[in-house]
């Protein structure tokens, strides 16, 4: 088959993460970590798998950061695999195993059950999203958290990957450009239930994919919520209030002069530092992005016992934590999706599966390019300039022979 294959040798990363100061495609062009190439599929481990024929995959911003070598190294304990296939946010068809011509999306996270192990401390507490055994391969030949992080499953970026029948959520006929982004959707609900409403406004930073999703997620929870998006740009502002967000609110402090001017509150002023401080804040800041300004920003925004929902990728952060204690705010980090106590132990993905198929559920457009495989490096460019290429979600289509729907 062929697929995008991802070298991740320590050597070819520092390579592309020098490469890359001179060179923005350094990832994908010539001596860079990413090729197009033909290989064999991925072999079903063991009875109760299944082959899917990637229908549409999508370009995660995590695959972005993987192409630019901008990836944690800390994370490289979990992600321990050599190579990898990217593409983890999947709709495809079975065309081999159980529910041969079925059409789904992937739930890629492999836990305990799937490598053949009894359940670690984190799979018995109910959240496989985090197994503790991320690294060991068991039965799978995975040493990855799931499909799109290893060769020896595969991942949406090639022509036919593996799965376990219990990571193949029913889709129906959801059309291709929503159902492509049901494992970034679930990881948007599951961001969005970190929150056990404690007011009525929230801020949401950062109109990229993941943003807007968890902007879609409290909308369909709580109907009358009011959510502020911080955004940039006019692209990102018109794409927030498409999926849900009340107002658009500017970047850095002036987002903290326009919630005072508009809802009330004290604007109170340190010494020395950009950011004033909002009293009588807001009830939960979503952050996006998670970068030192934005981290920054949603402290300053919180009112007293508020809590910071970080969902933008992991990274080290200089970050002053000071308000933290100050002002006994939460901070909840909320990775990938699973079973949730709110859904009475349903998954986040079959709850979107089922959003997916109804308008009110605001994803319409997120979609926004997609390239066939031999085009893989253009949809790269795209992914890469974001909304300057007027690009959300990038999606690759693997398989010409599979219709969209």
């Amino acid at each position: 088959m062929r697929a995008v294959l991802a070298d991740l040798s320590t050597p070819r990363y520092l390579w592309t993460a020098a490469a890359g100061k001179v060179k923005q495609d350094a990832g994908w062009g010539p001596g860079g970590l990413m090729r197009l190439t033909d290989m064999p599929e991925p072999q079903l481990p063991r009875d109760g798998w299944v082959r899917i024929k990637p229908e549409l995959a999508g370009m995660c911003g995590s695959d972005v950061g993987l192409a630019h070598a901008k990836n944690s190294f800390v994370m490289s304990a979990f992600y321990a695999e050599p190579k990898a296939i990217p593409g983890h946010e999947v709709v495809g068809v079975i065309v081999d195993g159980q529910r041969e011509g079925e059409r789904v999306v992937l739930d890629p996270i492999l836990s305990c059950a799937h490598r053949g192990f009894s359940p670690c401390r984190t799979c018995r507490e109910g959240r496989p999203y985090a197994c503790e055994r991320f690294d060991e391969a068991g039965v799978t030949g995975c040493h990855a958290p799931g499909q799109g992080f290893s060769d020896a499953v595969g991942g949406g970026w090639g022509e036919s990957l593996v799965a376990h029948e219990s990571q193949c959520i029913p889709i129906g006929s959801v059309p291709s450009a929503r159902a492509v982004l049901a494992e970034p959707a679930s990881i948007g609900l599951h961001a969005a239930l970190q929150w056990k409403r404690t007011g009525d406004r929230v801020v949401v930073i950062g109109p990229g994919t993941i943003g807007l999703l968890v902007t879609a997620s409290l909308r369909m929870l709580h109907p009358d919520l009011d959510i502020a998006m911080v955004s940039p740009g006019q692209f990102g502002a018109d794409r927030a209030r498409e999926a849900g967000a009340s107002r658009i609110l500017p970047t850095g402090a002036a987002a903290i002069e326009a919630l005072a001017a508009s809802d009330g509150g004290r604007v109170v002023r340190p010494r020395m530092t950009k950011l004033p401080i909002l009293e009588q804040g807001v009830d939960a800041v979503f952050d996006c992005v998670g970068s030192p300004d934005t981290i920054d920003l949603s402290l300053h925004l919180l009112r007293p016992g508020a809590m910071l929902v970080l969902v933008g990728a992991a990274g080290k952060q200089t970050v002053d934590w000071s308000l933290v204690w100050s002002r006994e705010l939460t901070v909840q980090g909320t990775i990938n999706s699973g079973p949730e106590p709110a859904l009475g132990g349903r998954r986040t993905m079959e709850q979107v599966a089922e959003w997916l198929a109804d308008p009110a559920y605001l994803v319409d457009g997120l979609v926004t390019h997609q390239y066939d495989l031999d085009e893989w490096t253009l949809g790269m460019d795209t992914a890469s300039a974001g909304p300057k290429a007027q690009a959300v979600k990038v999606t690759l289509r693997p398989n010409q022979d599979v219709p969209l729907v």
